[in-house]
C-alpha cells in the first residue's frame, strides 16, 4: 500500500506567455505508516504536488498511483481516492460552518450517507483523536474556539472520512507558539498511536526535524534531495544555497565543534543537542578532575623528595 510519483510534469498556463513548468520529472514514493515532509521555499511546487496526490489536479505527463490505483485513469474512482487522500489545505478553519462542532466533523459522513451510528462514531473517534473530549466539544460553536481549536476540529472533519493517508498543508500557518505546539503535538500523537500515514508540508525546518522519519526537498519544481531527516540536514551548505536553510539548532552544534566540543555532527533537534552537551561537560569535568588529582599526586611525590630537617644523602650539611 503506498502512493507512487512517477516522471510527473505538471504545467501552469500552458499554450500561453505565461507557461511555467509547476513540476518537472518527480518521482517518489510514500509507504503506509511513513510520516513525510516536504518543504521547499514559495514557488517550488508543494502546494501543486499534493493537489495531485488525490487527484485535484491533473499532470501534463507521467502518473500518480495510489494502492494500485491510477489517479484520473477513471473519473468514477476519483471520489474514493480522495477519501483515501484526505487533504486539509492551509487555514481549514475558514471552511468550519455549522452551529456545533459534531455536525462540521460530521459533514463529511452525512454526505456519504453512512447510518447514523457509524457517523457518531466516526465524529467521536476523529475528535478524540485530535485531543478533544468528545462529551466537551461536541456541542460548543466552532467559532467560539481559539485558533489551534479551530484548526483541529478542521483536521477531525478530514479525518472522519477515515482516509488511509493525511496530507497537511502548513497545519501551523498563522497561529502563535502555543497553537503551533498544540497542533504540532496532536499530529505526532495521530501518527504514533495509529500508524496513520502523514504528508506533512511546510517551511519550519525545526518541525519537520523533530516531527518526520522522511523528508523530500523541492526546488524549482524537481526533488531536490530525500532522505531521513539527519540525512537531508547534513548537507547545510546546499539548503542554505537554495534558499531552505537548516534549524537553528544544526548551526549551534557546528559553531560548538569549530570550538573543540566533541558532539556529534548529526544533531537537529534542542533535545539532542542538549543531551549531547551534557555528556560532553560531564567528560570535559571528569577529564579535569583526573588531570587535577594527577598534578596532585606528581606536587606531592616531588614535596616528599625535597630535604628534610638539613639531611640529604644521610649526612649533616
Amino acid at each position: 500500500m503506498s502512493i507512487k510519483v512517477e516522471n510527473i510534469v505538471y504545467v501552469y498556463g500552458e499554450g500561453t506567455p505565461f507557461r511555467t513548468v509547476a513540476l518537472d520529472d518527480v518521482n517518489l514514493n510514500i509507504e503506509k505508516g511513513d510520516f513525510v515532509g516536504i518543504i521547499g521555499h514559495t514557488g517550488s511546487g508543494k502546494s501543486t504536488l499534493i493537489q495531485l496526490l488525490n487527484g485535484l489536479e491533473m499532470p501534463a505527463s507521467g502518473k500518480t498511483t495510489v494502492d494500485d490505483k491510477v489517479v484520473g485513469s477513471d473519473r468514477s474512482e476519483l471520489r474514493k481516492i480522495r477519501q483515501t487522500v484526505g487533504l486539509v489545505f492551509q487555514y481549514p478553519e475558514y471552511q468550519l460552518f455549522e452551529e456545533t462542532v459534531e455536525k462540521d466533523v460530521a459533514f463529511g459522513p452525512l454526505n456519504l450517507e453512512l447510518p447514523e451510528n457509524e457517523i457518531k462514531s466516526r465524529v467521536k473517534d476523529a475528535l478524540q483523536a485530535v485531543g478533544f473530549n468528545y462529551n466537551e466539544i461536541k456541542d460548543k460553536s466552532p467559532f467560539d474556539l481559539s485558533g489551534g481549536q479551530k484548526r483541529r476540529v478542521a483536521i477531525a472533519g478530514v479525518l472522519a472520512m477515515k482516509p488511509d493517508y493525511l496530507i497537511l498543508d502548513e497545519p501551523t500557518a498563522g497561529l502563535d507558539p502555543s497553537g503551533r505546539n498544540e497542533i504540532l503535538e496532536q499530529i505526532r500523537k495521530l501518527h504514533k498511536s495509529s500508524n496513520q500515514t502523514v504528508i506533512l508540508v511546510s517551511h519550519s525546518m525545526e518541525d519537520i526535524a523533530k516531527l518526520v522519519d522522511k523528508v523530500i526537498v523541492l526546488f524549482k519544481g524537481k526533488v531536490h534531495m530525500q532522505g531521513t531527516p539527519k540525512e537531508v540536514y547534513k548537507n547545510a551548505e546546499e539548503l542554505i544555497k537554495i534558499g531552505l536553510g537548516v534549524p537553528q539548532i544544526v548551526e549551534v552544534v557546528s559553531e560548538l565543534r569549530k570550538k573543540g566540543f566533541n558532539i556529534k555532527d548529526d544533531i537537529i533537534t534542542v533535545e539532542e543537542a542538549k543531551l549531547e552537551i551534557i555528556k560532553e561537560l560531564r567528560r570535559q569535568s571528569v577529564k579535569k578532575t583526573l588531570h587535577t588529582s594527577e598534578e596532585s599526586k606528581n606536587d606531592s611525590s616531588s614535596h616528599s623528595m625535597m630535604p628534610q630537617n638539613g639531611i640529604t644523602g644521610g649526612k649533616n650539611v
